[in-house]
């Protein structure tokens, strides 16, 4: 079970194994620490990196900033707003120089760093922040960023390097919700208002490398931007991205040397890499995994069914199938080092009481029949077919399998095209992922679920001024989660990379997005 977040390396294999066993229980690493003495930064050479996905777009808005998407293709290419320690959340400023409020959250100001140039010359200023953070609000764009940017009512350029953003409702928390979406990316204005073809061939922004090649389906080669804000960084010449959906291809191409970094989402993998004294580094957020059930139709618009499926799963002989048993099996919301955490169990499992309930509604006409909608990962479809599995072995429900290609995804989502679908809701800061999970107001509610005293709660938790007030909250928005069931938490996730030991200068903000101008080859 993966259970620590320190950069291991070879140093680290000739202790005792109480020394490794001690270090494995030990309190996670700050941001950027490392278990290693790196030295200096040496500048020049190259980096081959591996992202799970490629993108549709270089579009910022369209990208994902999350470990399992494009989070350091997008730091590449754009820089950063600003960061996050991912276990303090203290917000450290990048190309913003502040973000706060002074009313509560009802208002924010952002201060800009003066002199901030895109690679095509023009001034990333208030102006321009404006115009992307406005643009993102647009439904029609389709931005992952539309989760949070909708509480956004209004900004207002003060001067070239002062924004003024009015929220819809007060959040005390929104900084959090910027630096873990597409909020954090700024591109030229001028250059997004031409042709999504000719945008792609030549994105601007001003990070610390720019596109040099794009061959799609194959690599994407970035080289170092001169005129880069925080210079001498970035300390690499180039750094080329592949882009491998496959678990074992990933963790293989750090082994044999043909990557020098990856972006990793399998317990398994990183508790291999460990093994094989790679370089890990791994984000350990609260919630996790969880298999959404579609509360608009049947048979999930019934409580009883999302309650007896929840009843008959066995979580961890499904943890051994994914995962060969190396993941984590989410109990409760928060994990104990949370200030959040209570112990509050998110399910009490019971064969009998689930066999009940399926009885009960097969009784009244209503015998509980879905899909599992499962994606191209292999973790994804094993999942499908474990949850199907064990399913079968009950009276009264039965349980089909959609395999639909990655990238149906959008229109999946989008669309809520699904009874059951694998979806996740990461919490470091919890009101970004909650609110936005399981908020009846919120776009981003995947499963549709609507409960009054779940609103309230969520609410309470995003103005609360003191962590005993958000997490009373947050005890009861864990409460009615476990009452309502929108879905199953099934497994911690693991926002993560693993990388060779010549690889220096790994770190990672928010959820699992790693710092490309940081990076240097020893």
């Amino acid at each position: 079970m993966i259970r620590q977040r320190r950069l291991l390396t070879a140093a680290i294999a000739v202790l005792s194994s109480a020394t490794l066993l001690l270090t494995a229980c030990s309190s996670p690493s700050s941001t950027g620490a490392s278990s290693e003495d790196e030295g200096a930064p040496v500048p020049g050479g190259a980096v081959n990196a591996i992202q799970v996905s490629e993108p549709r777009t270089l579009d910022p808005a369209s990208l994902g900033n999350v470990w399992a998407s494009q989070a350091m293709l997008g730091n590449a290419l754009y820089g950063t707003l600003m960061i996050n320690n991912p276990e303090t959340l203290e917000i450290e400023y990048k190309m913003a120089e502040d973000f706060s409020t002074t009313d509560g959250g009802a208002s924010y100001t952002m201060k800009l760093r003066p002199g901030l140039k895109f690679t095509d010359g023009t001034p990333l200023d208030a102006a321009a922040v404006k115009f992307n953070w406005d643009r993102v609000k647009d439904p029609k764009l389709g931005s992952g960023a539309s989760k949070v940017s909708p509480q956004i009512a209004e900004t207002t350029v003060v001067d070239p390097s002062t924004l003024t953003v009015t929220m819809v409702a007060p959040n005390s928390h929104f900084d959090q919700a910027v630096v873990t979406s597409a909020l954090n990316w700024i591109a030229s204005p001028s250059a997004l208002q031409k042709s999504r073809a000719d945008f792609d061939a030549a994105p601007v922004g001003a990070g610390p490398f720019t596109l040099s090649e794009w061959s799609r389906q194959n690599q994407m080669t970035l080289t170092k931007n001169p005129g880069y804000w925080d210079a001498p960084k970035p300390y690499i010449d180039s750094i080329s991205f592949r882009f491998v959906p496959d678990t074992a291809q990933r963790f293989n191409a750090v082994v044999s040397g043909s990557a020098d970094i990856s972006a990793e989402s399998n317990p398994k993998s990183i508790e291999d890499a460990m093994a094989q004294n790679l370089k890990t580094e791994v984000v350990e957020p609260g919630g996790g995994q969880y298999l959404a059930m579609n509360t608009r139709r049947a048979p999930f618009d019934d409580p009883r069914a999302r309650q007896a499926v929840s009843l008959a799963l066995d979580l961890d002989a499904l943890n051994t199938v994914v995962y060969s048993g190396a993941g984590e099996v989410p109990n409760t919301l928060f994990p104990e080092e949370s200030p959040f955490y209570n112990d509050i169990a998110l399910r009490e499992p019971n064969k009998a009481q689930a066999q009940a309930l399926f009885n009960e509604l097969a009784a009244e006409g209503k015998p509980v029949r879905f899909d599992f909608t499962s994606f191209s990962s292999n973790e994804n479809k094993m999942a499908a077919e474990g949850v199907q599995a064990q399913l079968s072995a009950y009276d009264n429900v039965e349980v089909g399998v959609k395999n639909v290609d990655s990238t149906a995804i959008q229109s999946v989502i989008g669309q809520r095209d699904f009874e059951m679908v694998v979806t996740s809701a990461n919490i470091l800061d919890p009101d970004t992922e909650l609110w936005v999970s399981f908020h009846s107001k919120s776009s981003g509610n995947m499963t549709g679920i609507s409960d009054p005293e779940l609103d309230a709660a969520l609410d309470a938790g995003r103005v609360g001024a003191t962590v005993e007030e958000r997490k009373a909250a947050y005890d009861t928005v864990q409460e009615r989660l476990a009452v309502v069931v929108p879905g199953i938490f099934y497994i911690r996730s693991t926002p993560s990379v693993t990388a060779a030991s010549k690889t220096k200068g790994i770190n990672l903000y928010g959820l699992g997005s790693p710092l490309p101008e940081e990076l240097w080859i020893n």
